[in-house]
């Protein structure tokens, strides 16, 4: 299978938001990637709910949103009701990560949960079988247009065993220095979920850029 391409807006301009969101619904993308950041977690900020709510109001395709932002639980069905369609909160940002799970779920969006790269994905063992995706982190939250981490990949194949035993279904995201020089080696390691926003956006042929992340395929060993 192909893997799923989430563009992530953040590296969008922001001045034309309206015009990249419409390029993106014209594009083999599979869903919108939406960074909610707040200064606090991690050092940056981001999108509020008005943006994500005009975002919503253009976009065809459904809006993964990632909270990298402290006590999620306050603003999960803020976040729903401005368009998520899917929401990731940070394994490293959620006290009772069971119940924050089992909230977004009841609010009827696709739950995941995002590791940063020091985190080990076998502290998910308790949890992978009550959510659709994880997403791993393979830069340091917080800024686009960071260097990949190679310890990414090590990462991929540990959580592709894990959901194989627990949950084969499991979209497996990687969100952080994706382009077309990684995109193989990273479906190869387990990965069905690419998240590119520099590569993307800052490509000549935005449309081409995407396509080729949805065409890669796993390398082939001789």
């Amino acid at each position: 299978m192909k893997p799923l391409v989430a563009p992530s807006i953040l590296a969008a301009d922001f001045a034309n938001m309206q015009r990249d969101i419409e390029m993106l619904n014209n594009s083999e993308a599979d869903w919108i990637h939406v960074d909610v950041m707040d200064g606090v977690f991690v050092p940056n900020i981001s999108f509020g709910f008005p943006v994500i709510s005009a975002v919503k109001k253009y976009a065809t395709k459904p809006l993964d949103v990632h909270l990298m932002i402290v006590d999620p639980d306050r603003y999960l069905k803020a976040f729903k009701d401005a368009g998520a369609d899917g929401i990731m909160v940070h394994y490293e940002a959620c006290t009772h990560l069971h119940r924050t799970i089992q909230v977004i779920k009841d609010l009827g969006c696709r739950a995941g949960v995002a590791l940063n790269p020091h985190t080990n994905v076998r502290l998910l063992e308790d949890v992978i079988a009550d959510v659709e995706q994880v997403c791993i982190m393979s830069v340091n939250p917080g800024f686009g247009g960071q260097k990949f981490i190679s310890n990414t990949y090590k990462k991929i194949r540990e959580l592709r065993t894990l959901a194989e035993l627990h949950n084969p279904n499991l979209f497996i995201e990687i969100d952080g220095g994706v382009d077309v020089s990684n995109a193989s080696k990273l479906i190869e390691a387990g990965a069905n979920v690419l998240v590119a926003g520099s590569s993307v956006f800052s490509a000549d042929n935005q449309l081409a850029a995407i396509s080729a992340l949805k065409n890669a395929q796993p390398l082939k060993h001789a």
